[in-house]
């Protein structure tokens, strides 16, 4: 009798090989086999950044992976994203997130370029107190609790009833409130984050609605 001793692997793939990481994280394909293969976190695997990534290859902090892993995993707690202390070295950065280094005095924003790549934009310290969600969905939980989904994994209860799916809220990090909302409405500004056009900007101009369809939005490009 023969045995078959295969096995199927157990749980989620742990590790990412180079050549199939996201062109947008634009790492070069001779410097090894291997890419960091983003945590479960607030966005998609092809949608962010890895910590190391932004830590070794964009801000040239560090020379190598060891490098990295003394600067995340110190005690002081050299790194925020959003105001919390990260220590995950592959922890994932996305769309709009806020990078702290206290000690340097260097704060981020991170968005897209033109070409829809992630680009590192600095800004001062007032600036990084808050960042710009998209609301994702609406909806009411156990209790008739209403509470609003964010594109970076937040749920926020109670908001005020104005807020809908596609307006933006501006959100303190500090306090963790909602300061204010930018409605989907013609004439507002607009920036593409998902799509052939991600990257570009422009302004409302209209807005079709195709019932059992998707909807179609007319932008000028600033």
């Amino acid at each position: 009798l023969r045995q078959d001793f295969t096995k199927m692997p157990r749980g989620p793939r742990k590790h990412l090989k180079r050549i199939y990481a996201p062109s947008h994280w634009m790492l070069d394909k001779l410097s090894g086999i291997w890419a960091p293969k983003p945590s479960s976190g607030p966005h998609k695997l092809r949608e962010c950044l890895p910590l190391m990534i932004v830590i070794r290859n964009r801000l040239k902090y560090a020379l190598n992976y060891r490098e990295v892993m003394l600067i995340v995993k110190d005690k002081a707690g050299n790194i925020k994203i959003d105001n919390k202390v990260r220590r995950d070295p592959h922890y994932p950065v996305g769309f709009n997130d806020v990078v702290s280094i206290e000690k340097t005095g260097d704060f981020f924003r991170l968005l897209y370029d033109m070409k829809g790549r992630f680009v590192l934009h600095k800004i001062v310290a007032n600036e990084a107190k808050y960042k710009l969600c998209k609301v994702v969905r609406r909806g009411t939980g156990a209790n008739s609790i209403p509470y609003i989904l964010t594109h970076d994994g937040r749920t926020i209860r109670f908001p005020h009833p104005d807020i809908k799916a596609n307006d933006t809220i501006k959100f303190n990090l500090e306090e963790n409130k909602i300061e204010s909302c930018l409605k989907f409405e013609t004439g507002n500004m607009v920036m593409a984050t998902g799509g052939n056009n991600i990257g570009r900007y422009g302004s409302v101009l209209k807005t079709e609605h195709h019932p059992a369809s998707f909807d179609i939005v007319h932008v000028k490009e600033a």
